[in-house]
């Protein structure tokens, strides 16, 4: 038997899992800062190639930075879960050149069911978007995580 893993380890784990194969969110230069039980924080600098015919980021980035953090704190249970919906609602424009940070945290997981609330600031701590995502879980864990006397997963 191994030993008892912390909530924490266990969300660590799985983001080190996870990130290995993340080529979108490193493609695109987004770094994962934290990881919890349900929460995570990661963070993006808006490049040249990131920014629309308005001179501002593209939305679909912004979306993409808050679905990355929802990613992470929806999937730090050792249980693998996906997206089954989201919204965004777009507060202030992002800049060239600005760097984004989006927090996810949980607000309700339940069953298979999550849902998780996302901000995103920039480095003026101004608020750029809020996104809401819903998860769903699915078959399969990260790793074998065998804590109880009885040989299941917790």
């Amino acid at each position: 038997m191994t030993p008892q893993q912390t909530p924490q380890q266990i969300a660590e784990r799985c983001a080190a899992l996870m990130w290995a194969d993340d080529q979108a969110a490193r493609g695109l230069g987004l770094e994962l800062l934290e990881v919890g039980p349900g929460m995570a924080r990661a963070r993006m600098t808006v490049r040249p190639d990131m920014v629309n015919g308005h001179g501002i980021c593209h939305g679909g980035f912004i979306f993409t930075l808050a679905d990355c953090a929802f990613s992470y704190a929806c999937n730090g249970y050792n249980q693998r879960a996906v997206a089954s919906g989201a919204d965004i609602t777009f507060l202030a424009p992002a800049q060239l050149g600005d760097t984004l940070v989006s927090v996810g945290q949980v607000r309700q997981q339940g069953g298979r069911n999550g849902l998780y609330d996302i901000e995103v600031s920039n480095q003026e701590g101004r608020m750029i978007a809020l996104f809401r995502g819903r998860s769903s879980r699915i078959k399969g864990t990260f790793f074998d995580n065998l804590n109880s006397a009885n040989g299941t997963p917790p």
